[in-house]
Parts: structure tokens; sequence; C-alpha cells
């Protein structure tokens, strides 16, 4: 279980690479290719359908990755970011949200400076040690695996919307 009051959280925002997909990126016809995690999507629309504000911010420059969660119906998903900690706090101005409503999942040192920021800083299991260090969570699960679906889900579960209802029934 996450240790923090998850009912505090009203934005979420995950990093790609090693969080959202494999840490392993396969090289397929001059193209870098990703994997993403079924459940990990699941969780994230429905997260999307509660009301919660939700954000993906990657280094990586993939369009493939912004269909996949732009479809999920993630409005703001923010591409070849070098400097995560400068789109983070712009998206949490947007919405008005104070690092203390904020939950990040990162794994890597280009997400070090946002998980500082933020109020509950999450990582899989697999993460940089450095990054484990600072976060609030480790994930028992690696990245790409279902990582994000364990903290979407015990965030859904504080603010009782885990299958509280029809919506949670589909896609």
């Amino acid at each position: 279980m996450i240790p923090y009051d998850l009912k505090q959280i009203r934005g979420m925002v995950f990093d790609v690479d090693g969080v959202l997909s494999s840490p392993l990126v396969f090289l397929i016809a001059d193209q870098p290719t990703r994997t993403a995690n079924i459940k990990d999507g699941y969780a994230m629309q429905l997260a999307v359908k509660r009301g919660f504000q939700m954000a993906i911010i990657t280094g990586g420059r993939s369009e493939t990755v912004r269909k996949r969660y732009e479809g999920l119906g993630i409005q703001d998903v923010y591409m070849g970011q070098a400097t995560k900690i400068t789109t983070l706090t712009q998206w949490m101005s947007k919405y008005a949200l104070k690092p203390e409503e904020v939950l990040y999942m990162g794994d890597d040192i280009p997400d070090y400076q946002a998980m500082k920021l933020v109020g509950c800083s999450c990582c899989p299991k697999d993460a940089a040690e450095e990054i484990k260090d600072i976060a609030t969570y480790v994930s028992p699960v690696e990245g790409g695996m279902g990582c994000a679906r364990d903290v979407v889900r015990q965030v859904l579960l504080a603010h009782d919307c885990w299958m509280s209802d029809d919506k949670a029934f589909g896609w």
C-alpha cells in the first residue's frame, strides 16, 4: 500500500519508457518500438472517466505513444521533454494542482526533480536506485508490467471509485 493519503490525489503523471513500457526498446526498421500494458491502460482510462487529471511526460518522440494515451482519454501528452520538472510545473498550474495533490511515477534520473516536487512519488520495482531512494512508494511490479495499474488502482480505491458503478466495467 502506498504510504500516503491518496484521497488528496487529483492528478497523476507518468513517464513512458521503463514505467508504462518495458525498459527494453526494440530497434526495428530504424524506429524504436515500445510496449504498452493493457491493464495499465484500463486503469488509466477509468481514472480519466472518474475526473482525475492525467498526464504523460516523456523524453521520447514516438507518435504511437501519443496515439495510445490520447486514445485512453489522456489529453495532456507531452513528448520530447528533456527537463520534465518544467512541464510538470506548467501542467500543475494549468489545473491549479498543489504538489500534495499530484502522484508522479518515474523510473530514472530524468524523473528525479519532478518526483521531488510532488506529494506522492512512485516508481516501479526495477527503477534506478536513486529514484527508489526518493520514492514515496516502490511498486512490487516492474516497469511495463502493470506498475501504473498498481498505483492508479490504489488511488481509485482510496476515492471509492474502483469497480463502483457501470463506468468501471467497460472501455
